[in-house]
């Protein structure tokens, strides 16, 4: 197992970051089991000026984490329905964050279908960011928590060739959407499913 990325890999620009988490490995410890995957998809939100980051509504109880220290867990709930999780970047009082948007499960997947339902493909455990938390166990009782010790941890993992990092809009927002934010591991099959527009968008 890789060494847990310290707290100083966060405190960078939320873009370096979120492409070079492609490759590392988001690991929970719960009382029911260990489970991890393989980051292959992620997206930055890059402070109040950005529209589709919640840092642009202000300093909020919401939006406290946000503004805490760089690595920090930034897990909220969308929808009613879904919990999302993200790693926070920069210095203390730069709102930003990075969304974990898709894994490659390594650990613990018996446990990931149990939570997800059996009837749910391999693929489909973990390729979209409610997925992968409900896959892992992440919620609300982990918003704010360190990155860097359990239950929730990300460690060094497999270096990703710059050929093979494709970049991308975000998906799945409507303000700030053409931002060339979404970084993923290009063909692997655990990437969410990119919009039919984007797929035939000339690679940046």
């Amino acid at each position: 197992m890789g060494r847990i990325l310290p707290r100083n890999f966060y405190d960078r620009e939320t873009e370096v970051v979120a492409r070079d988490l492609l490759g590392a490995v988001l690991e929970t410890a719960t009382p029911h089991g260990r489970t991890s995957g393989m980051i292959v998809e992620t997206e930055a939100y890059i402070g109040e000026h950005d529209a589709a980051c919640h840092a642009a509504a202000g300093r909020t109880q919401r939006t406290e984490p946000l503004y805490g220290k760089p690595g920090l867990a930034y897990v909220y709930f969308i929808y009613g329905v879904h919990w999302c999780v993200n790693a926070v970047t920069r210095r203390e009082g730069l709102p930003s964050a990075v969304l974990i948007r898709a894994l490659e499960p390594l650990d613990g997947v018996e446990l990931m279908r149990t939570r997800r339902g059996t009837r749910a493909r391999d693929t489909d455990l973990t390729n979209g960011p409610g997925k992968l938390c409900a896959a892992l166990g992440i919620d609300g009782s982990m918003n704010g928590l360190s990155l860097q010790h359990r239950p929730i941890a990300i460690r060094e993992g497999e270096s990703i060739p710059a050929e093979k990092i494709e970049t991308t809009a975000r998906i799945g927002i409507t303000r700030a959407a053409d931002w060339q934010l979404r970084y993923l591991v290009r063909g692997n099959p655990w990437v969410s499913r990119t919009p039919k527009a984007l797929r035939n968008a000339p690679p940046e």
